[in-house]
């Protein structure tokens, strides 16, 4: 069919008010708004302001009493235990009440916060739900995050609550994960006043008397009881949740989502962006702890009325580069949305694609790739072995939805290997150069989104407006930064090339190579440090660390290495996939003292650079040169 997008998107800019109202009706408001959108609050202006709503009724309520009570809602599929678990709307709805009656109980309730610290089990969603049908505040931990990191969440967000589990389960290993939430409440100057612990098989743990409570046994009584708890009303402003990404301090950004134009904005991608009916089964083969799991595993597919899959595993391994394929087939998917990396990972594995005929694929249409950049090569080996378009698209957790796409549900326009698609209503993206102004098409620069953002969006940090503005507004007044680097083409399409800070981007996973230098400062026999990403086939990129030792230093420097690595993998997590270390006699800065790690970075990956005119001594680089080829870097 001839696609849409052209004439809706001219409809957004036409009059941007009447787009969202329209979309707006999609939702179920206890009380309408004063304003579509009130300019005047908030940082940049706030969606639906005066309007009640709550986003549990949305996703769960209006289903059951509008016809979908028996209709599968939520399929748990782990690849790792070999189980599958199936929950229909009704059946949700009673997992969550019940939940949503032991936190009441504990006193948590509107505006309080709660950290849901779990793997990936049903358990997780119902959290989430459960803490919106009280508009208790969640804020979502990755689960393989280390006691660091949690613990610098709970200090932010201080959370009255926390929800956890035994253990999480990787291909081969069980992780615990009582022993990392405990060190994270020891190392936390904010102290929860209980933990809820989901005891899982695979391995148990202890509970300490008084304040962890078993999550099973709490929800049981509660469902015995016949606990009913009704969906608390909230404004369309008030904060759903917080999930934290990360900052070039090391500090993490507490994103905020609010409730109404976030069901908003996510309903209409569902059906629009990525072309799936209510009662068909979407697929986002992410993790609950990251934004995609928030969007595309929780809201977005319930709120539209959805059958969703929340999946254990991993694309190989468990047991092997055809699980995708089965999941796909056994439980009728219609859309997949995963990263590059998976794909990257099938290939790899399976480079024929000989397991993808052994399985019935006849109800999927479309794949989705998104968090990273999709290489041309992987998209063109998905196209080919499944038959099927494969969409790649952008978006950050700011926006909480796509920024660009090629648009399934408005009609597909053609695609462009090596770009995220078109901009979607709501953003107006420009190119600009350094000093703000607008760069012809075609020419690379600053992307940016001319505010106001629209619904769905990130207000502000949590408690933390004048870093917002700081990190996303000041730059460019008028825009909202990105932080990317691209161009737009003569059609109008966007290509991301680089991030234009020092996040990297791991497998998907936004990192900061900034928190990793801090981590690398700490060892005692470290001076000084640099972290750069570097381009890696199967992840997309990797960190790769230089340290200078302290003067004196008698150590082997490879034991130095090891210990580095292993406290990277200590304090950030596994996620980090921080392997390798190499040791240098000086950093290169330029002579106001900044480090050259877009030099050290291009070194490494064999790009082309250029000697930097700023540069204090440049033999260092030949320096650095040589310590790569060593290792095999470079060469």
């Amino acid at each position: 069919m001839a696609s849409r997008y052209h004439e809706v998107y001219d409809g957004w800019k036409r009059d941007p008010e009447k787009f969202w109202a329209e979309a707006a009706e999609a939702i179920d408001w206890y009380s309408p708004w004063d304003k579509v959108f009130d300019a005047a609050a908030g940082v940049y202006g706030r969606w639906f302001t005066g309007a009640t709503c709550n986003t549990c009724y949305n996703a769960l309520d209006r289903h059951v009493a509008g016809g979908r009570a028996d209709q599968i809602a939520l399929i748990h599929d782990s690849a790792i235990t070999g189980t599958v678990k199936k929950f229909t709307y009704a059946e949700l709805k009673r997992e969550v009440v019940a939940l949503t009656s032991v936190l009441k109980n504990r006193g948590v309730g509107k505006g309080d916060r709660v950290i849901i610290y779990m793997p990936m089990v049903a358990e997780a969603a119902i959290a989430m739900l459960a803490c919106a049908r009280i508009s208790a505040v969640h804020s979502v931990v990755f689960g393989g995050f280390a006691s660091h990191e949690l613990a610098t969440r709970i200090d932010d967000a201080k959370p009255k609550l926390i929800i956890s589990a035994s253990c999480g389960l990787e291909p081969g290993r069980v992780v615990a994960y009582k022993p990392l939430l405990d060190k994270a409440i020891e190392m936390s100057r904010h102290k929860p006043d209980a933990c809820l612990i989901l005891q899982r098989d695979q391995l148990r743990c202890d509970l300490k008397d008084h304040f962890d409570i078993d999550y099973a046994d709490a929800v049981a009584r509660e469902r015995a009881a016949g606990a009913n708890v009704d969906c608390v009303p909230v404004l369309a402003t008030d904060p759903l949740y917080i999930i934290y990404t990360s900052g070039t301090t090391g500090q993490p950004k507490g994103i905020v989502r609010d409730n109404g134009g976030h069901m908003v904005a996510l309903k209409w991608t569902m059906d629009n962006e990525f072309g799936v009916k209510p009662g068909e089964v979407f697929w986002a083969a992410s993790d609950v702890g990251w934004v995609v799991g928030h969007s595309y595993i929780v809201y977005g597919p319930l709120l539209h009325g959805c059958t969703s899959i929340l999946f254990e595993g991993k694309p190989i391994g468990t047991p092997d580069a055809g699980t995708y394929w089965r999941v796909i087939s056994e439980h009728a998917v219609v859309a997949l949305f995963t990263a590059p990396t998976a794909f990257r990972a099938i290939k790899g594995q399976d480079p024929k694609g000989e397991f993808v005929p052994k399985y019935d694929l006849s109800k999927f249409r479309t794949l989705f790739l998104a968090g990273e950049r999709a290489d041309p090569e992987t998209i063109k080996w998905a196209e080919q072995k499944l038959n099927v378009p494969v969409i790649d698209h952008w978006w950050q957790t700011e926006t909480g939805s796509p920024m660009t796409i090629n648009p399934a549900g408005l009609g597909l326009l053609p695609v462009k290997y090596g770009s995220p698609g078109v901009p979607m209503p709501g953003y107006d993206i420009r190119v600009l150069d350094d000093a703000g102004d607008e760069v012809p098409r075609g020419t690379l620069g600053n992307v940016v989104v001319k505010l106001p953002l629209p619904a769905g969006c990130l207000p502000t940090l949590w408690n933390a407006d004048a870093r917002f503005r700081q990190a996303y507004l000041d730059e460019f007044p008028g825009f909202y930064k990105t932080a990317d680097a691209g161009m737009i083409d003569e059609d109008g399409y966007l290509y991301v090339m680089a991030r234009t800070d020092d996040i990297i981007n791991v497998a998907g996973h936004r990192l900061s190579t900034g928190a990793m230098e801090e981590v690398l400062a700490a060892h005692p026999d470290v001076a000084e440090c640099a972290v750069v990403g570097i381009a890696d086939a199967m992840k997309g990129q990797i960190p790769l660390g230089f340290v200078v030792l302290n003067a004196g230093v008698a150590r082997e420097g490879g034991a130095i290495e090891k210990e580095v690595v292993a406290l990277v993998r200590e304090r950030i997590g596994p996620v980090a996939a921080f392997k390798t270390v190499v040791t240098i006699k000086r950093l290169p800065k330029t002579r106001s003292g900044k480090i050259l790690r877009g030099t050290m970075q291009k070194i490494a990956d064999k790009e082309a650079w250029t000697m930097p005119a700023t540069i204090d001594d440049p033999a260092i680089l030949e320096e650095i040169t040589a310590a790569l080829k060593a290792r095999g870097i470079g060469v």
